[in-house]
């Protein structure tokens, strides 16, 4: 039982019950000691230098492991957490259709993300799925756009979406991941002290290197106290030389200077290298998303990455 999350039912001594007889009370939280005449347990929602409770295990009615709770970052709702991923582009134009969004960015440096010129399609849309889809169509053909949709895997949208006939693009399906990012900044350690910051207003990047051609260098955007990473690339000719690490450190070290608590970030989910990276680091997966395209539509005016 130590070291486990457990919910205990004890007696409260010289304590009447509403019927009369003995009063009983429950406690949730992580056994940190059990000896010979009793039990500490520490609560849930207890500050962290609070004393454990102590029970005598003669009080002790019933008692039982229960799952660690989930960390409060990974609490929030999918939802919620894409509508972050929007920080990455400052100058999006984004419309609701009820719950969905509609992204589009007018002026893509380079060729357009699928990610800044799809419809976020998590929630309820506020009218049918079929009329909310011709609504997507219709703002994407109006800005010259392929039209996409942005949707989380397993959901009610999803599975109606597939029975409208839409189909789920082979490439572009990415696992959100977020983390503490002090949790993140003890698992890297110490790190190389050459690496070039460059910040402008809420965007960071970092790089190790001198030119164009970086060694490694990867970009981070602040939005409150969320820090999005993206853009981590390292030459192949120096990798597994704890490059992107560096990178990663020094973006870290500056969204906690700018008051970020929580990485967030988006991996596809047929990158093995990168999952096994991040997995590293302690990002954890929220949720997946995938996009899908009308049956007509073609998706060659994407880029294949995010």
């Amino acid at each position: 039982m130590v070291g486990q999350r457990v919910v205990v039912r004890r007696l409260l001594r010289g304590v009447a019950g509403p019927s009369g007889g003995p009063a009983f009370t429950d406690l949730l939280g992580t056994c940190v000691a059990w000896e010979a005449d009793h039990c500490l347990i520490r609560p849930d929602r207890a500050p962290a230098d609070d004393a454990p409770v102590r029970i005598e295990l003669g009080d002790l009615v019933s008692g039982k492991p229960v799952p660690p709770r989930t960390p409060p970052r990974l609490r929030v709702g999918v939802r919620e957490a894409e509508l972050r991923t929007a920080s990455l582009w400052p100058d999006l134009e984004r419309v609701p259709l009820g719950e969905w969004q509609l992204r589009h960015e007018p002026r893509p440096v380079g060729r357009a993300r699928k990610r800044a010129n799809s419809c976020l399609a998590i929630g309820d849309p506020g009218r049918s799925v079929h009329d909310a889809l011709e609504a997507v169509i219709a703002f994407y053909t109006a800005r010259g756009r392929d039209p996409l949709l942005h949707v989380e895997a397993g959901s009610d949208v999803e599975s109606a979406v597939l029975t409208a006939g839409w189909r789920r693009l082979p490439h572009g399906e990415a696992q959100l991941r977020l983390a503490g990012i002090a949790q993140v900044r003890r698992a890297l350690g110490r790190r190389r002290a050459d690496v070039e910051l460059e910040v402008r207003d809420t965007l960071a990047s970092a790089s190790i290197g001198t030119g164009c051609d970086p060694t490694a260098e990867a970009q981070a955007r602040l939005d409150g106290d969320w820090l999005g990473l993206f853009g981590l690339t390292v030459d192949p000719g120096h990798r597994r030389r704890g490059l992107g690490g560096d990178v990663v450190a020094e973006l870290l070290d500056w969204g906690t200077q700018q008051g970020a608590l929580t990485a967030w970030l988006h991996v596809e989910t047929d990158n093995p290298t990168g999952l096994a990276f991040w997995d590293s680091l302690g990002l954890t997966p929220h949720h997946v998303v995938r996009y899908y395209a009308p049956p007509e539509a073609a998706s060659s005016g994407f880029s294949s990455g995010r």
